[in-house]
C-alpha cells in the first residue's frame, strides 16, 4: 500500500503566496503520513493575462517554487508530483511551457512532462481560453518509475484525448496523473465522468489534484474560476477520495494488486482489433 495525498489550492498571480500555500499543504500531508503528494496544474501561478504571466514566470533553473518543493521532498523523505509549473520556454522568447515534475525522496527531478494538448474553449460570458497563444505544447508522452508504481503523466486538457491514456497503460502505466485547473463550468459538466472513464478504460489508478475557486488576488480582476474536486479513482472506476470545494488535502491508500484484478475482469487493453472505416 502507498498512501497518496492530493493538495487542492487556489493559485493567483502572486507567485510567493502560491508557493508558500502549496508548501504548507505538502508539509501537512507529509506530517499526516503521506508517502507521495501531488499538487495541481500551474501550482506556481495563475496570471490574470499574458502580460502578467510573462512578467512573473522564470526559467526552470531559477523557479523558486520548484526549488522549494524539491527541498520539502528531501526534508520529509517523500515523493512529490508537481502537477505543473508555468515556466519560460527554453530558446523561444515570448513563449511558456506548462511542465510537470516528478520529484523523488531525495529531492531530485526524475521526470518532466510538457503538456501536449493546449486548452481551447469558448465559454461565452465565462471566458474564452486559448492556451496555445502563450504556451508551447509538448510532443512526448512520459511514463516514469516512482519506485512504487509506473506513472503515466498528463495535464488537464489532455484528459479529453483518451488515446494518450490507452497508450500509456499499454506501455506499462499503473497510475495516471491528471493535475488540473479545470474551469468551473466544464468541471461541473465533465470532470468526474471523464476521469472515471480514463480509469475504467485503462484499469489504472487515476490521481487528479486540482485548482479550486476564483483566481484573482488583491488588485486583480479575472473571470477565471476552477472547479476543484481533486479526485483519486481506483482501476474499477470507483472514487476513493473527492476534495470537493475549498483548499485542502485528501488522501487514499493505493493497492496496486487491484490493477491486475480489474484488467482480468475486463481485459479491454488486450482486446483491440484492427478495423476499417
Amino acid at each position: 500500500m502507498t498512501r497518496v495525498a492530493l493538495i487542492q489550492t487556489n493559485a493567483t498571480g502572486d507567485v510567493e503566496r502560491n508557493c508558500e500555500r502549496a508548501c504548507a499543504l505538502i508539509g501537512q500531508a507529509a506530517d499526516a503520513g503521506a508517502d507521495f503528494v501531488a499538487t495541481p496544474e500551474v501550482t506556481n501561478l495563475i496570471a490574470p493575462g499574458r502580460e502578467a504571466l510573462f512578467a512573473s514566470i522564470r526559467d526552470e533553473a531559477d523557479d523558486p517554487c520548484l526549488a522549494a518543493i524539491r527541498g520539502i521532498a528531501a526534508e520529509c523523505g517523500i515523493g512529490i508530483l508537481i502537477g505543473s509549473l508555468a515556466l519560460k520556454a527554453e530558446g523561444e522568447e515570448g513563449r511558456a511551457v506548462n511542465r510537470s515534475f516528478l520529484i523523488d525522496r531525495k529531492g531530485e527531478i526524475t521526470a518532466r512532462y510538457d503538456k501536449i494538448h493546449m486548452f481551447e474553449a469558448d465559454l461565452g460570458d465565462q471566458g474564452r481560453f486559448l492556451e496555445a497563444a502563450s504556451y508551447r505544447p509538448g510532443d512526448q508522452a512520459v511514463i516514469a518509475d516512482t519506485g512504487w508504481a509506473q506513472m503515466g503523466l498528463s495535464i488537464c486538457y489532455d484528459l479529453r484525448f483518451p488515446a494518450l491514456y490507452r497508450a500509456l497503460a499499454k506501455s506499462g502505466a499503473q497510475v495516471l496523473t491528471v493535475p488540473s485547473a479545470f474551469t468551473a463550468p466544464t468541471g461541473r459538466a465533465h470532470w468526474h465522468t471523464l476521469l472515471r472513464a480514463r480509469a475504467i478504460e485503462t484499469g489504472c489508478f487515476v490521481i487528479a489534484p486540482a485548482q479550486w475557486g476564483p483566481h484573482h488576488g488583491k488588485d486583480e480582476t479575472s473571470l477565471r474560476e476552477s472547479y476543484g474536486h481533486s479526485l483519486i479513482i481506483d482501476p474499477w472506476g470507483l472514487i476513493l477520495a473527492d476534495a470537493g470545494e475549498g483548499e485542502g488535502i485528501v488522501h487514499a491508500d493505493l493497492d496496486l494488486t487491484m490493477i491486475e484484478k480489474a484488467r482480468k475482469r475486463i481485459p479491454s487493453l488486450s482486446n483491440d482489433r484492427d478495423w476499417n472505416l
